[in-house]
């Protein structure tokens, strides 16, 4: 929550015909400014002209000093323009350096002569509204207070300023205030220019108010938007500014307190009218900004006084339906293993890959299970598939429940959902091989006809292609293939686990199974390894790329002139010529793949130097096999000794030969997938380029903001909306900050369930068994796969991990990810690679530290640290 420097800052209006207007462009009014005056005025000051203008909204009076001074004064003053050039070449996370360049900056200003012109339209202002009344002299930023990021706190603001000279002198110390340290670094790491980020000052009249606080039209725990959170004290609010106190807490929901909680014993600082009048107030306003707004707010004899309001930049976006209902919103990111925002283009394109309806909010794609919750037979399916792979979001779904939220009806049969063809009794296990084959060539095909196509043609052919991709990743064919696998590994897991008290059986019988395409990813990997491993000069240039973080493929040309140059860059090449569509985040289209970008595997491919021998890929397989041959003659040979023993055999021998046929396949699907897709994406390109040059668009990657329907309008028409476009960018660097929920309701409120465990240790953290084992060692932290550097007997602890993670998976002895299930892909992987696993741990990023000594047991779902 951001800090509470100016709730006392309260002003009573003296003379309401004064606007506190003047020449010269120095010096505005609030009853000047509106929301076209952000450049000159900032956040603050536009949102206090606003303010002003709603019906009913008592602001107190003042003027801003415009950017236009600032931009004169300290524009002008000596060597600042070098010293941001200094700035801007610093790194954002050397705080000794910008610590130490700002205070110069900071100094520079503080000490600035201020021009007679300004004095003087400072001087005219203050006339108007009490020249020896005492002020709030406070910053307001021009990317202050903004609707996608909030610079709350990051300038300062100074109370009870009186006179001409002080309050002049103030305002120089907010501009100097720009340059702190943490104003600094925090526009860096949010991609703001320096230069472009100018300083507007806000002098306000002060009054000493009966109550103060703040007051959220938006619930700023739970995000709920019918909730209002009301925070209050006595008087000028010192305690809650220095945070000895939190103040009495009031919610508030159609017009009714709903709870209270007071900070003391002693009488609630406000009335429950008091409160509803306050909130109907904060609705008012928010409806005049159009969002959910964070108020400061003062109360006097004659009633509420508005000091501040500003967007709360915090609350997840919700989806918009158009409609009154009730809706409780699912993560599609959370099922996918993908939680980061998407461009416009990457959400469109997968939403043509999938039959289902989703919506788009903050930048991720979410589907509706309101109709689902509503019937007896939806809710048993819904949970017997979510309950499975994310006990956290079942259990939200359950509090939903528990709320009647969602009203319930009885089963409509004519509404049930045509069954899917049951997989035969013995599915024939070619059919694996037909369904590989049959793509690699539709593949192929689709590659020869792409390459000859553009404008409106290339648009339609892959919208057709689209449809004929999503018919094959939802054939019942396909479907069968894959359920046989999963399955059989159920039986095995619930039978072996009945018979012999065997937990987990199936991870190791399906250790290197055939026709897997992610983990033979992963090992082909470490053959790469081998061809750079003898040649000492190739390894130092690639430590050199990596060291140097070096982007792009140039890289490999360099190779040719070393020894054994052109054999690595060949190994390298062959990789990508397989694997090269892959990435992190994958199934958003718009992200860079690793042909586009080699350089982003070479530090994989140095830790496989590193940490592994000649052959180990080849060993690796062999080792895997070898385990699952013993496993499965070891529980053979048990299950024989058992009464009706052959019987048991004979039926797990069965599902076992099942379990390996089939396992494998599930990969696929989303291997032929990506494949597709990076021809889509570099026929795409392909296309923005032909509309740069003919000057329909501005920039190659405009493309990835525009959806794929509007993308076919424009390369129709030959017109697109730059101003769309660069709406969109400025969204999503703002989604980008955003933590997706797993569940959300149609009222915004992020409902979040627990995982309710008795049988884990005191202090673990409870997860979900993944993959069989127990392992100790430590954990490496990684939150950017081409930044990883694992060591043989790490435990890599990451969000979520989708196919391209995998060759992390050959050098790592654990695994723990926050997001997944039993069969998602960082479950399947770790199981055929041996490697003990935990998924689903919530906040495991936040709870365990890099470095720590860890234990994961992947047979019971748990994770403890032990050092």
């Amino acid at each position: 929550m951001r800090s509470k420097k100016v709730l006392h800052t309260c002003a009573l209006r003296t003379d309401p015909t004064n606007d506190g207007a003047t020449e010269l462009g120095y010096v505005l009014g609030f009853a000047q400014i509106d929301s076209t005056d952000l450049a000159d005025v900032g956040g603050k000051g536009v949102g206090l002209g606003e303010l002003s203008r709603i019906d009913g909204v008592r602001v107190p009076d003042g003027f801003c000093v415009t950017t236009d001074a600032f931009r004169r004064v300290v524009g002008a003053a000596p060597s600042f323009g070098a010293r941001l050039d200094r700035l801007s070449r610093v790194d954002p996370d050397d705080r000794e350096a910008i610590g130490a360049l700002s205070a110069e900056i900071r100094r520079l200003i503080e000490d600035v002569t201020v021009p007679d012109e300004l004095v003087a339209a400072i001087g005219d202002a203050l006339d108007g509204l009490g020249p020896q009344a005492a002020y709030a002299v406070r910053s307001s930023a021009t990317a202050e207070d903004l609707p996608g990021a909030s610079f709350a706190g990051q300038q300062d603001s100074y109370l009870d300023v009186v006179g001409l000279t002080e309050i002049v002198r103030h305002v120089r110390r907010c501009w100097a205030s720009l340059f702190t340290e943490r104003a600094v670094t925090y526009r860096r790491r949010n991609g703001f220019d320096d230069r472009k980020v100018l300083m507007a000052v806000v002098v306000q009249r002060m009054v000493h108010p009966d109550a103060a606080g703040v007051l959220f039209t938006a619930d700023p725990v739970t995000s709920n938007r019918k909730v209002a959170t009301v925070q209050a004290v006595q008087g000028l609010g010192e305690a809650l500014v220095s945070g000895l106190v939190t103040g009495d807490v009031y919610a508030v929901r159609d017009d009714q307190v709903r709870a209270t909680t007071l900070a003391t014993e002693a009488r609630p600082v406000l009335t429950d009218t008091q409160v509803v009048a306050l909130a109907r107030l904060g609705r008012r306003i928010e409806a005049h900004f159009g969002r959910p707004q964070d108020i400061e707010w003062c109360l006097t004899g004659d009633g509420f006084h508005l000091v501040q309001s500003r967007p709360i930049t915090t609350l997840f976006p919700v989806p918009e339906t158009g409609d009154e209902e009730n809706h409780v919103y699912i993560s599609v990111g959370h099922q996918q293993m993908m939680t980061d925002a998407m461009k416009p283009l990457g959400l469109s394109v997968w939403q043509l890959t999938t039959p289902r309806p989703m919506y788009e909010a903050g930048g991720r794609l979410f589907v509706d299970v309101a109709a689902q919750l509503a019937t007896p037979r939806g809710r048993e399916g819904l949970f017997a598939t979510i309950g499975k792979s994310d006990p956290w979001m079942q259990d939200a779904l359950r509090t939903i429940l528990d709320r009647d939220f969602i009203p319930s009806r009885p089963d409509d049969p004519a509404a049930a959902a045509p069954p899917v063809p049951p997989a035969p009794t013995e599915p024939d296990p070619a059919v694996v091989a037909e369904l590989i084959r049959a793509d690699q060539e539709s593949v192929a095909a689709l590659r020869r006809t792409i390459g000859t196509l553009s404008g409106p043609e290339l648009l339609d052919f892959i919208l057709a292609d689209l449809a004929e991709l999503r018919r094959g990743l939802f054939s019942p064919r396909s479907y069968q293939a894959i359920m046989a696998g999963m399955e059989a590994s159920w039986w095995l897991n619930d039978h072996l686990e009945t018979w012999l008290g065997e937990k987990n059986a199936a991870d190791v019988l399906t250790q290197s199974v055939p026709n897997n395409v992610t983990s033979e990813m992963g090992l082909a990997l470490l053959d790469v390894a081998d061809a750079v491993r003898p040649h000492a000069e190739v390894v130092a240039h690639l430590r050199r790329v990596a060291d140097e973080g070096r982007e792009g493929p140039a890289f490999l040309d360099e190779l040719a002139g070393l020894p054994g140059g052109r054999e690595a860059r060949a190994a390298i090449e062959g990789f990508l010529d397989e694997y090269g569509m892959r990435c992190a985040g994958e199934i958003d289209i718009t992200r860079t793949r690793w042909s586009e970008n080699p350089a982003m595997l070479v530090p994989t491919i140095l830790g496989n130097v590193r940490n592994f021998e000649p052959g180990a890929g080849r060993r690796h397989f062999e080792q895997g096999l070898q385990e699952s041959r013993r496993k499965e003659e070891d529980v053979l040979t048990r299950l024989r000794d058992l009464p009706d023993g052959e019987r048991k055999a004979e039926e797990t021998k069965r599902m076992i030969d099942r379990v390996r046929a089939f396992t494998g396949y599930r990969e696929y699907p989303k291997y032929g997938m990506i494949s597709r897709y990076f021809a889509y994406k570099q026929a795409l390109l392909r296309e923005a380029d032909r509309l740069v040059r003919s000057g329909v668009l501005r920039e190659r990657d405009d493309v990835f903001f525009l959806r794929f329907e509007e993308l076919r309008e424009v390369a129709r028409t030959g017109h697109a909306d730059a101003g769309l476009v660069a709406e969109r960018r400025a969204a999503f660097r703002s989604y980008e900050t955003l933590t997706p929920p797993r569940v959300l309701t149609s009222d915004g409120e992020v409902v979040t369930g627990r995982y309710r465990r008795e049988d884990v240790p005191p202090g673990a953290l409870p997860g979900l068994p993944a993959s069989a084992g127990t392992v100790e060692g430590r954990a490496r932290v990684v939150t950017d796969m081409a930044r990883a550097d694992l060591e043989a007997g790490d435990i890599l602890v990451t969000a979520y991990t989708d196919p391209s993670w995998t060759p992390l998976f050959v050098a790592a002895a654990g695994l723990v990810t926050e997001v997944g299930g039993p069969m998602t892909h960082g479950a399947v992987i770790a199981r055929e690679y041996g490697l003990p696993a935990v998924v689903g741990v919530e906040r495991a990023t936040g709870l365990i530290r890099d470095g720590q000594r860890i234990r994961v047991n992947g047979t019971d779902g748990y994770v403890e640290v032990i050092g």
